[in-house]
């Protein structure tokens, strides 16, 4: 089981409220962005072009908590930039278990060991690590040579201190399902609770804009990689989702099941596109013109994006919107 079963019953029950309330949008995930500075500066990133003045600030632990308190998600995620960096981490970490919320802490793992001290293990915490592949491809992806003996170590340390860890990866164009299929096996025998594989989106502002994945590569690459997958092989995502990328099913995006706080406010209308901003959760989900987003909706940049930070919420969503989702879902979940 790649999460507790705690976690399980609160997004279910979450998620089965909003619906017999006859919710139409709500937010599952809060992505919340305390700074956008980091130890790297990869070439497929789009949080790091700001300039200096814009990645020196960081909200403030007052910020923080009470766009949480704001938004009511049941997860928190915490990305960046490098969150660790930030000089209250320790108390935003200790308001968030306090509120009982689940956090996935977003980090390259590079301040990782030396932070350890700083947090106890908890159920709600988890350390999400950026990994893109094996030690070849992870220091190519971040232009850092060691990154990937560095991370690995760290996390190492923080199993062994009873610490929840799982990973990200990012699969861009190129990407080799066998060296992928590889890193897995190296993950699951040192004890990883699950990993997350999603397709890169192209941020405008990255340097490298020749690796992203064009949707029909996508499905190609990702039946690749979970072609007669192994039993030890732990997700952290739904399995309807892994159906998703694979583009056996389709789904609409759903972006405000994942709304954004950063530095900026509440980010239009997703994580990924940055079409301005609103000063509170509630004038983000009456004022946006949500509609003009999602694959259906024509919009060029939404035409490729198959990010789990969209699409997760359509799954729940579906899942729970019918008894024939339900089941889906069921059925699914003995393949992944």
């Amino acid at each position: 089981m790649p999460v507790p079963l705690s976690q399980m019953a609160t997004v279910c029950t979450y998620v089965l409220g909003k619906k017999l309330r006859g919710v139409k949008r709500y937010p599952l995930v809060l992505m919340l962005e305390p700074l956008f500075r980091c130890t790297f500066a990869c070439a497929g990133c789009g949080k790091i072009q700001y300039p200096p003045h814009i990645l020196r600030k960081q909200l403030t632990l007052e910020e923080c908590l009470r766009a949480v308190d704001e938004c009511g998600a049941p997860m928190v995620s915490i990305p960046g930039g490098e969150p660790l960096m930030h000089p209250q981490i320790k108390e935003l970490v200790e308001g968030l278990i306090a509120r009982r919320k689940y956090i996935y802490l977003c980090t390259n793992a590079m301040l990782l060991e030396k932070s350890l001290g700083l947090f106890k293990p908890s159920k709600y915490l988890t350390f999400s690590v950026h990994l893109d592949g094996l030690r070849e491809d992870h220091d190519f992806c971040v232009c850092r040579k060691g990154a990937y003996d560095t991370a690995i170590a760290a996390m190492k340390e923080a199993i062994r201190r009873g610490f929840r860890v799982t990973t990200n990866s990012t699969l861009f164009d190129g990407a080799d399902p066998k060296r992928f299929r590889q890193f897995f096996d190296e993950l699951m025998a040192m004890g990883v609770e699950g990993v997350m594989v999603s397709p890169g989106y192209s941020y405008a502002g990255a340097a490298d804009q020749d690796h992203f994945l064009q949707r029909k590569k996508t499905t190609e690459l990702f039946r690749e990689l979970l072609k007669d997958r192994k039993k030890s092989w732990k997700f952290n995502q739904s399995p309807l989702f892994m159906e998703f990328v694979q583009g056996y099913i389709g789904f609409e995006c759903t972006p405000w099941g994942s709304p954004t706080y950063c530095l900026f406010g509440w980010q239009r209308p997703c994580y990924l596109l940055q079409d301005g901003y609103a000063e509170t959760f509630q004038e983000l989900l009456e004022t946006t013109t949500w509609e003009n987003y999602g694959r259906k909706s024509g919009n060029p940049a939404c035409q490729n994006c198959m990010m789990h930070c969209g699409y997760e919420p359509s799954v729940m969503n579906a899942t729970f919107g019918s008894p024939a989702g339900f089941w889906r879902m069921v059925r699914a979940s003995f393949k992944y």
